[in-house]
């Protein structure tokens, strides 16, 4: 079953992709696909199950590596002045007006609407980049804006996710007299672990990580001596699960040790092949966990959350965005925010994991039907408006 899978895997990427479409629609269809076999034929062993969990973990491992690697801390610190006055907007204006229409309007708990708001920050550049980058119009003052917000994102993303993880718990068993200290409390040794685990990285990233690759350069051949930045980076998700942190953030933070690394295309591109393979079982996962009898409501709730997923990125970085670049320009970086799929995802699967007090099964499915949606909408949409308002490029 898992060859199967993979084979399918392979020509779903290849097929969406030459639809120019995200390949995740097709990764999450196939794994609900699978479910509903489950659910109406019970097609799956006990072992089978355990399996394709496993593969799903090192899927996120393997994602939010890909995400770090990709990450340029550098050129973003650059850029902070100018992308921190729309960044901070969009988290307020996206997160605050999530956790109001959950809470308020849908009725949810406390929890469960903080993990939408959390969810409703992040974005998937991924999704939108590839747009802008067959238009020509990624080195544009727009184009470049966007990818520096959307590392924001993406960074505060996994700062919320950690601090969701470690304060529900405590905010499902407090009562409200102890509430406050304790999640004091929490989040300062938190903060104390994201410190330190920081540290360790820059320390590794700078005085150990091109020591330990250089040595595998010299006793093996690439790719092959290149392959241990993936064994390095689960360790370190391993690590990072040890103290506290969920692996993906462990894995995201290993990304980081190796971007700064002058080789680190070449490190990418030695990576590709893992993320190639184990990456879609994250989001075949996603669609394995949808149950087959919430969908109607789940289609519902989503249609909601929808608007306000919309809206929020258009509010959010558009506003901010137009005394930078005019409204055509905050039109364009608005929209291409509104995808939703990796941090968002992870964010909602970590939840669902912890139980219904954090995620129930309605509110998962509600966030999927988001995250296809926006990832069709926003790519076709900006792909649209980019031919009716091109982008100049910068000059160099």
């Amino acid at each position: 079953m898992v060859g199967v899978v993979i084979v399918l895997a392979i020509l779903i990427r290849t097929t969406f992709e030459r639809l120019s479409l995200p390949p995740l629609i097709g990764f999450i269809s196939l794994g609900f696909l699978m479910r509903w076999l489950e659910y109406n034929w019970g097609i799956f062993s006990p072992g089978a199950w355990h399996v394709f969990q496993l593969l799903a973990k090192i899927g996120i491992i393997t994602l939010l590596f890909r995400i770090g690697l990709e990450s340029n801390i550098g050129g973003l610190l650059h850029q902070l002045r100018r992308a921190s006055f729309i960044w901070v907007g969009d988290v307020l204006i996206s997160g605050g007006l999530g956790y109001a229409v959950a809470y308020y309007i849908l009725g949810w708990e406390f929890i469960p609407s903080l993990f939408v708001a959390a969810a409703l920050t992040a974005t998937s550049v991924g999704i939108s980049v590839g747009v802008w980058q067959n238009a020509g119009a990624l080195q544009s003052p727009t184009g470049e804006l966007l990818i520096d917000v959307a590392e924001l994102d993406d960074i505060s993303g996994i700062v919320l996710m950690a601090l969701l993880f470690a304060l529900a718990p405590v905010l499902k068993n407090g009562t409200s007299a102890a509430l406050l200290p304790m999640v004091l409390t929490t989040g300062g040794i938190l903060l104390l672990k994201l410190l330190g685990f920081g540290a360790f990285c820059f320390v590794f990233s700078q005085y150990v990580e091109q020591h330990v690759t250089r040595w595998f350069e010299r006793i093996t051949k690439p790719p092959v001596s290149l392959l241990v930045v993936a064994g390095i980076g689960f360790i370190m998700a391993a690590f990072a699960g040890l103290i506290g942190f969920s692996s993906a953030i462990g894995a995201f933070f290993a990304g980081l040790v190796f971007s700064r690394d002058p080789d680190a295309v070449k490190l990418e591109a030695a990576f590709g092949p893992v993320y190639e393979l184990f990456s879609p079982f994250f989001f075949i996962g996603i669609g394995l966990h949808i149950d087959p009898a919430v969908v109607v409501p789940g289609l519902a709730v989503g249609g909601i959350l929808l608007v306000v997923a919309v809206l929020g990125k258009l509010w959010g970085d558009g506003l901010g965005a137009f005394w930078v670049l005019g409204w055509t320009g905050a039109v364009l970086l608005g929209l291409s925010m509104v995808p939703r799929a990796e941090i968002a995802m992870v964010i909602m699967n970590k939840g669902l994991e912890l139980g219904p007090w954090a995620v129930p099964s309605e509110v998962y499915a509600g966030m999927v039907v988001v995250s296809l949606t926006t990832c069709v909408l926003a790519s076709l949409t900006v792909r649209i408006l980019l031919k009716r308002w091109p982008q100049e490029q910068t000059s160099g």
